[in-house]
């Protein structure tokens, strides 16, 4: 057995990078810090290379505004699919 197995993500990252997953289209860092995800925690991911940001323009009603839309990367899915052995 290999006693230096990659560990997976930690239990609150695991659940950022399962609730990415499952969101075609990312999630807004808006909607994942209402999850009860914290920035610094993302950045983790993102330093990481599991999860990617990037900044979008959107209009709502009348207002444009800029949004983060965080996704999930090929790394991320790796590592969830690891953990899950």
């Amino acid at each position: 057995m290999n006693s230096r197995r990659r560990r997976g993500p930690k239990p609150n990252s695991r659940r950022a990078l399962e609730l990415l997953a499952g969101s075609p289209d990312g999630m807004t860092e808006a909607i994942l810090l209402a999850h009860g995800f914290t920035v610094d925690m993302l950045a983790d991911l993102i330093h990481a290379g599991l999860a990617t940001a990037k900044i979008e323009r959107m209009v709502a009603g009348d207002w444009p505004m800029e949004v983060t839309r965080v996704r999930i990367t090929d790394a991320g899915r790796r590592s969830l699919a690891e953990r899950a052995k």
